[in-house]
């Protein structure tokens, strides 16, 4: 079964050093979506040769907004710029609260 989970994605975030998660706010509806960039497999080399980017489409779960994030990254692979349209940055806790409300409100 453990091997399912890894296979699947159930891994916890802790154990998932190689993955950096973003949380990000729709401008239009206000749902926050939580989002995995694999420091080695998403990313790609810039132009330059001096660091990284990806360029992520985000789709809301619930609404199904899109949102788009470009992302730049140093040669460690630290996120150093981002730009999200349609959307904002937001931290863990906003993220959380909003997982929280949205359970409040379905009644579970």
């Amino acid at each position: 079964m453990g091997f399912l989970r890894r296979l699947f994605g159930g891994a916890d975030r802790e154990s998932d050093k190689d993955a950096l998660y973003l949380y990000v706010r729709s401008r239009q509806t206000g749902e926050v979506v939580r989002v995995r960039i694999h420091r080695y497999n998403d990313l790609s080399m810039n132009e330059a040769g001096d660091g990284y980017f990806v360029r992520k489409v985000i789709v809301g779960e619930k609404s199904f907004d899109r949102m788009e994030a470009h992302l730049d990254f140093d040669t460690k692979r630290q996120l150093v710029n981002s730009e999200i349209i349609g959307g904002e940055l937001v931290d863990a806790e906003a993220y959380q609260a909003y997982q929280a409300g949205r359970q409040a409100s379905s009644g579970t």
